[in-house]
């Protein structure tokens, strides 16, 4: 297991920050309510296949919570824990995508999508309209066809700018990675 350090910590720190900024960048999707399209969840994804599940799951649970707190009032925990599953499951697999090493290639590419859409699947399609069912007593149509849209706007969306983000992030930081072993 990869040591926790104080990258990891600043990580959680900025991780989080831009999540919580991110909260109010969205596209709602009209037909469903209480669901848009948010680049919050490409970044969640990246900052998870980069600095692993610890900071991928602290930065989806703390980012969510805040955000809600902060521009909503209130904290609708059956939506911020699922943020975190995604973190947790993307993160697990952060050393084989390379990112940091500038080895995010087409495999890689490939890897961090179909992680991607395996933990928006458990954490939307699952996870949320269970608890949304347990803790608020929500109705079961309306929370699976909330998870559904969730899940498919979160897959799109960080397929796109998640892989976009990752891919500039891995060929400069590669870059810069070997600048420094050469000092």
């Amino acid at each position: 297991m990869k040591k926790f350090g104080i990258k990891e910590v600043v990580a959680i720190g900025i991780g989080t920050a831009l999540f919580v900024a991110l909260t109010q960048v969205q596209v709602p999707l009209g037909f469903i309510p209480n669901t848009a399209l948010q680049p919050r969840a490409a970044l969640l994804a990246f900052f998870a296949a980069v600095f692993g599940p610890i900071v991928g799951g602290v930065v989806g649970l703390l980012g969510h919570a805040l955000g809600d707190a902060l521009f909503y009032g209130s904290i609708w925990w059956s939506w911020v824990i699922p943020e975190g599953v995604l973190g947790v499951i993307v993160g697990l697999f952060a050393a084989k995508m390379a990112i940091k090493d500038g080895g995010f290639d087409k495999k890689a590419i490939i890897l961090f999508n179909v992680l991607q859409v395996i933990g928006n699947a458990v954490a939307w399609i699952v996870v949320a309209p269970v608890l949304d069912i347990l803790v608020y007593a929500e109705p079961v149509n309306k929370v699976f066809v909330q998870g559904f849209f969730a899940f498919l706007g979160n897959v799109i969306i960080t397929a796109i700018l998640g892989t976009l983000i990752a891919v500039g992030y891995s060929k400069i930081g590669a870059k810069s990675s070997s600048l420094s072993k050469e000092d």
